[in-house]
């Protein structure tokens, strides 16, 4: 059994980082917000959009599985070219605002921690992160991300220690609720497009075409094609990622809708100001563990963001890429990672309200996820694409109710935001 385990455990890579980036501090900022303003009602979304991220990053990877390819050059190929680079340059203004937001995020997080100018902790965050980036091997890059995904457990551990009515708790989770209103459909976009987020898809793409370069195959044509060994343990791996991603989530709003919300303390903006209300209602070890999860899951999240920016870019407009390269053979690829870090790193020294903007960057997130999804689910059905590895109907039903759920929830938060309820 003890094998099994650690074999399964060695398994994990992309997928399990893929989840855990996923809750950046901006997602736990989305959330700590959806727990105080709306309480439990949004507990059933963790429940139904764990297997709508499952078939999606799994579309993602198994395109890239089948073409060798990462999702944007996919992409280039198969749409129109005018698309193609509007779908790139709106993920990557998104992923670039969303890296401000995290690095403002991280550095007050900390600063509850440690008495540094939170000024200080954003140069030092930003500038260790490009130097780690450009100066570590992807090997070790991608063993040192897997140990920070254990940042997330001061999530469960909070929630324990806050001691929530777990009857409403389940209630909440396996009854869905709805409100039809454009404070709780706002929530709802940017909870959703905290979990089911732009960046990812290409991140979760682009390792799979990182792992077959690290395993020997530097050419399209020997990453071409996949079998249904590599195929299960992609599915293994990004399920785990999945469910863990999610269940912190859960945690998350668990923790704040019965200490804030429960308390009447509906007007946080940021994980931050949880954390620091969460101190007279859960003391301070609570207040700790949820900063010092910020901090971990920002020093995972920042670099996935930089990164999946420099692929969309290298795939998008064709320059050489990959996270195994040195930086002198891929100057262009290290060039955005780089500029992407110093313009989020500016936004919070330039006092450019990034850190009230999380929440709102989970919403945008939210948003552009919806003709993405649309473009991913027509990739992976499309036999002449994938050949056997198409998308199950069953597979291609949870893909079109992620974008159903998604593009639905947008239209309404800009209907009733339009009627001002």
């Amino acid at each position: 059994m003890l094998l099994r385990i650690r074999k399964f455990f060695g398994m994990l890579g992309p997928g399990l980082i893929t989840g855990a980036a996923d809750d950046d501090p901006s997602g736990i900022s989305t959330y700590s917000v959806a727990g105080a303003a709306t309480g439990y009602s949004m507990l059933w979304l963790m429940l139904i959009s764990t297997p709508m991220m499952a078939v999606i990053q799994g579309m993602c990877a198994r395109i890239s599985m089948v073409n060798g390819e990462g999702l944007a050059a996919i992409m280039r190929k198969r749409l129109p070219i005018w698309l193609a680079y509007a779908l790139a340059c709106l993920v990557i203004a998104a992923n670039t605002f969303n890296l401000g937001a995290d690095i403002g995020g991280m550095a007050d997080a900390a600063h509850l921690v440690v008495p540094v100018p939170a000024d200080a902790l954003v140069f030092l965050f930003g500038i260790g992160m490009i130097a780690a980036q450009a100066y570590l091997p992807y090997a070790r890059i991608v063993q040192y991300f897997k140990w920070l995904t254990l940042a997330l457990f001061a999530y469960v551990i909070t929630a324990f220690i806050v001691h929530p009515p777990w009857g409403e708790v389940l209630l909440r989770f396996a009854v869905p609720q709805v409100r039809f209103d454009s404070v709780w459909l706002s929530t709802m976009v940017g909870v959703l497009g905290t979990t089911i987020t732009p960046y990812l898809f290409y991140w979760q793409s682009s390792l799979m075409v990182e792992e077959d370069k690290e395993a020997g195959k530097t050419t399209i044509a020997e990453r071409r094609g996949t079998n249904a060994r590599q195929v299960r343990t992609m599915h293994a791996d990004v399920n785990a990622g999945m469910i863990y991603s999610n269940l912190v989530a859960f945690f998350i709003i668990v923790t704040t809708a019965s200490t804030l919300g429960a308390h009447g303390r509906h007007d946080i903006a940021t994980a931050q100001q949880a954390a620091e209300a969460l101190r007279p209602l859960a003391g301070r070890f609570a207040e700790l563990l949820f900063a010092l999860g910020m901090v971990g899951t920002g020093i995972l999240a920042v670099p996935v963001l930089a990164t999946s920016s420099a692929y969309v870019a290298a795939q998008t407009f064709r320059f050489r890429e990959g996270l195994s390269e040195p930086v002198h053979r891929a100057p262009r690829f290290y060039l955005i990672i780089t500029a992407g870090i110093l313009i989020g790193i500016a936004m919070n020294l330039l006092r450019i309200d990034a850190i009230k903007a999380l929440f709102w960057s989970a919403v945008l997130n939210g948003i552009a996820a919806v003709p993405l999804i649309f473009v991913i689910v027509w990739l992976a059905s499309n036999r002449r694409l994938m050949g056997e590895w198409t998308s199950s109907r069953l597979a291609r039903a949870w893909g079109w109710a992620t974008f159903a759920l998604m593009g639905g929830a947008t239209i309404g938060m800009f209907y009733f935001m339009a009627r001002g309820s």
